[in-house]
């Protein structure tokens, strides 16, 4: 049994009755490019790390292929991450649970409050575009995990147990790669970790929807992440879609390799070197697909910026210093889902 699709304006829900929605989401996506068809050709072009050899004797060549690969691709795969598979099979099984449980039972947690330490989020129609956004996500809090643990949803009874230990083994593989970052961009290796405040996931559900409706069905629209990183896990069922040399290309998944995409804030802090990823997903006819993706994101009085090293006469600051919070409360304010929401905190030409 699929979860029931329910309609919600995104960020801007004006009325909380599931059947009465006014959806008043407005996002002009006139910044994204515009391009015909996948090219499917690019299938295999993921550049993998494996995380094992970065812990070894050729740490510096697996850091020069990280900075590589953020630099030129935007994203990367981990293999051999050491997130033990079982905890990878019991979270994804617990997200389809979570969304397959009766309306009522997942409702509790509905809420339009973009500050709320637990939210489910449903589909909604986007009526500027004529598409149905049919993406379902739980978004939650989660680190440290004993604090908020209490929080997350009782049922399944499995969930706060295997999401605590799934969210705690991701939290290690983010803090070494974040420092592996940091070395790629001539910083000191805890540069990042100095501003880590939070973990937040979200746990994506993506129903199979009816072909005569694929056309107008997104799992979700063009947008890229307001975070340092994003680390998602992804079910076996292909959907990610990223922007790579001007193409769309598929990110097919991988068996327990995890996806690790660049976010606007690494893209200040690198100076614009690393460029915050566009992606999408796209729906199917067949199955349903389910996704963790985990946010790696700054305290909120973090200074932002590119960083002091990565600043002189030839490669002169583009944006100016500001804080997580300004850089927050600014992104719903703008109704922008890309990386132009940064253009607020470009530095002014000499």
């Amino acid at each position: 049994m699929s979860a029931t699709i329910l309609p919600q304006a995104g960020y801007h829900l004006a009325s909380a009755g599931a059947n009465k929605a006014t959806y008043t989401y407005t996002d002009p996506l006139s910044e994204v490019p515009t391009l015909s068809g996948v090219d499917v050709s690019a299938d295999g072009s993921t550049p993998i790390i494996d995380m094992e050899a970065l812990l070894g004797p050729h740490r510096s060549e697996i850091i020069k292929q990280i900075g590589l690969a953020c630099e030129k691709n935007g994203f990367f795969a981990v293999k051999n991450h050491g997130i033990p598979e079982m905890k990878i099979n019991n979270m994804l099984g617990t997200a389809r649970e979570f969304f397959h449980l009766p309306d009522e039972e997942r409702l509790k947690f509905r809420s339009t409050d973009p500050n709320s330490v637990i939210r489910l989020v449903t589909g909604f129609q986007d009526k500027t575009r004529n598409i149905f956004v049919s993406r379902q996500s739980l978004k939650f809090h989660t680190h440290p995990v004993e604090e908020y643990k209490s929080l997350w949803p009782s049922n399944p009874p499995s969930f706060r147990e295997n999401v605590g230990e799934y969210c705690a083994s991701v939290r290690e593989v983010e803090v070494a790669i974040l420092e592996a970052i940091s070395e790629s961009l001539g910083l000191e290796r805890d540069y990042i970790d100095k501003i880590l405040k939070g973990h937040y996931v979200s746990i994506n559900y993506y129903p199979a929807c009816q072909e005569s409706e694929l056309d107008v069905t997104y799992g979700v629209r063009t947008h890229t992440d307001p975070t340092i990183i994003t680390i998602l896990m992804q079910d076996d069922v292909p959907g990610l879609q990223v922007i790579n040399d001007g193409k769309w290309i598929n990110v097919n998944p991988l068996p327990n390799a995890v996806v690790v995409h660049v976010g606007d804030i690494l893209q200040a802090l690198s100076n614009y070197r690393y460029k915050s990823l566009l992606h999408q997903a796209i729906v199917n006819c067949e199955k349903e697909r389910v996704s963790i993706a985990s946010y790696c994101y700054p305290s909120d009085d973090a200074m932002i910026g590119p960083a002091k090293k990565l600043v002189d006469k030839d490669h002169p600051a583009i944006y100016k210093d500001f804080t997580y919070r300004e850089f927050h409360e600014s992104m719903w304010r703008v109704k922008c889902s890309t990386a132009k929401r940064l253009d607020l905190f470009k530095a002014l030409a000499d």
